[in-house]
């Protein structure tokens, strides 16, 4: 133990501080290698926050006792790994992260002493408003939103009514565009839930300042919906003419492309059509009629006549009769309406090019030699792709597939290049840092370690022993040696020293020196009494 304070003596207070800043330095940098590779990593909790989520999401973490920490200006919250999924789960069950906008809860805490009618009217435009946008931030493609209502108040003994009106805000994932049906839906969601709000009333724009729908557009929205369904035949074709050829000629060896024209006129038409030979008795009026008559003449004047209670001879008689048919027949021709109604997007012509690629032979060699398709094969694809497209030389459809090389043959597998014998790309970066910290670790070691011990150690004086030492050999080198009794020079044995010239010793050596070698004597009496015995070996 002596022997140990006694050399951080010698050291000195400059070394053993050098010595003692190392040595803590070290110990820190293994505990951070330690921390860094035994602990648990943050992973994102939540990114892209508002302001008002960033405090709340904050604040219900510190009541749940859940480490974390937070990035980009408070944008975004990290917590451990294995706790991301329990804390979303915790934080939803709260309403958390509620995208800057409140909902009813707006009258959970507030009580209604005191409160205006001014303040419940907003308080509820503000909740709707809030309920609205978290509606539409349900959807599978929109990242945000936020929606803006305008409610006119109807003025007392006023015989105008304002309309409703709103405004949608929406920040879509990452580069989506929402198509012209989702467009139309979020309208009808927006006017559905609030009264007297038509569809037509609700504004849309993204982001980027885009103006997805004006309210009162429904033209637009049809011709969004016809040029949806424009690029939609035009992948299926795509898709169906490559499969089909993929099984002749193989992967990667043929592109399609298709260009369909449709026609984006909504036509009525109505026809009318008369058959004369069709006819048929509707109805049919008889009418018969018959009148009988009879007329007598007067008498002529006799004397007879003018007697007294003489007989009245009339005179004589006539009849007639008359009799009317009257018949009427009503014939209805057949007559046929029909009623043509041809609707928007009807295919008007097809235009189909098809580039095949040619055949790669193997020669024995190991050389690979390419050799263009025969005119046969080409024309059995050409038939092939005029049957799937349903080609129709009456619409002016045209099919054109043609043989060339492609400039590279190589075919895109499609795996994935960021991953290495089957590990994910946080495994990756896990084993990279535990790489370029191990080579912190030997660097920090070999180059700033080592050089100050080396330093430190070569500067350190002798001990007491070998400064003893030492002082015998520079005696020895500066004092002439006996021979021995066989003549022999003390410089060739082994076990003696040389002879040691007190003189020049007691110049060099000091005190401390010299009791350093009184405690050696005591110490190891042994050894001491060696080298006295070579030093009499020696006189004589």
């Amino acid at each position: 133990m002596g022997n140990f304070i006694e050399f951080l003596r010698n050291l000195g207070a400059m070394r053993l501080a050098i010595m003692g800043g190392v040595f803590i330095a070290l110990i820190l940098f293994f505990v951070f290698m330690m921390t860094r590779l035994t602990g648990t990593s943050m992973e994102l909790l939540f990114s892209n926050l508002e302001p008002t989520d960033s405090k709340e999401v904050i604040s219900q973490l510190q009541k749940l006792n859940i480490p974390y920490e937070t990035k980009n200006k408070g944008n975004e919250i990290y917590v451990a790994g294995d706790k991301v999924a329990s804390t979303r789960i915790a934080l939803a069950s709260e309403g958390l992260p509620g995208g800057g906008s409140v909902g009813y809860e707006i009258f959970d805490d507030s009580s209604s002493l005191g409160t205006t009618n001014f303040m419940q009217n907003l308080s509820l435009v503000r909740a709707l408003e809030g309920e609205l946008a978290r509606t539409i931030r349900s959807l599978k493609s929109v990242y945000s939103a936020r929606v803006h209502l305008v409610l006119p108040k109807r003025q007392l003994f006023s015989r105008e009514k304002q309309p409703a009106t709103a405004s949608v805000i929406i920040k879509m994932k990452g580069s989506g565009k929402l198509a012209g049906d989702k467009i139309a839906a979020i309208q009808h969601l927006v006017a559905s839930a609030v009264p007297e709000l038509e569809p037509n009333r609700v504004a849309i724009v993204d982001d980027k300042g885009n103006l997805l729908a004006t309210g009162n557009d429904a033209d637009a929205i049809q011709a969004n919906s016809i040029l949806e369904r424009k690029i939609n035949l035009e992948t299926r074709l795509t898709r169906e003419l490559t499969e089909l050829l993929t099984k002749s000629v193989g992967p990667g060896k043929v592109h399609v492309r298709v260009d369909a024209e449709l026609d984006f006129d909504r036509v009525s038409t109505t026809e009318e059509t008369f058959d004369p030979d069709g006819q048929v008795v509707r109805s049919t009026r008889v009418i018969d009629e018959s009148q009988t008559s009879e007329e007598s003449q007067p008498p002529p004047v006799t004397v007879e006549n003018n007697i007294p209670d003489g007989t009245d001879q009339g005179g004589p008689k006539s009849s007639s009769r008359e009799a009317k048919t009257d018949e009427q027949v009503n014939f209805e021709v057949s007559k046929k309406i029909t009623n043509f109604v041809r609707e928007t997007g009807a295919i008007k012509r097809l235009s189909v090019a098809v580039l095949v690629d040619g055949i790669t032979i193997e020669n024995p060699n190991g050389t690979k030699e390419y050799r263009p398709r025969q005119a046969p094969e080409m024309a059995s694809l050409n038939k092939l792709v005029s049957s799937a497209i349903g080609f129709d030389r009456s619409r002016g459809d045209t099919v054109e597939v043609i043989n060339m090389r492609f400039a590279d043959q190589r075919l895109d597998t499609g795996e994935s290049k960021d991953l290495l014998f089957g590990m994910e790309k946080s495994d990756l970066t896990r084993i990279a840092e535990i790489v370029v910290l191990s080579i912190l670790a030997i660097l920090v070691i070999l180059l700033i370690i080592r050089p100050l011990l080396s330093r430190a150690f070569d500067t350190l004086p002798l001990s007491a022993a070998a400064a003893e030492q030492k002082m015998l050999e520079d005696a020895a080198m500066s004092t002439p040696a006996l021979s021995g009794p066989d003549g022999t020079s003390p410089e060739a044995l082994e076990d003696f020293d040389d002879l040691i010239d007190i003189e020049s010793m007691d110049s060099r050596v000091k005190a401390s020196a010299l009791k350093q070698i009184s405690d050696i004597i005591e110490n190891e009496p042994e050894q001491a009494l060696s080298i006295i015995r070579s030093w009499m070996y020696a006189e004589t």
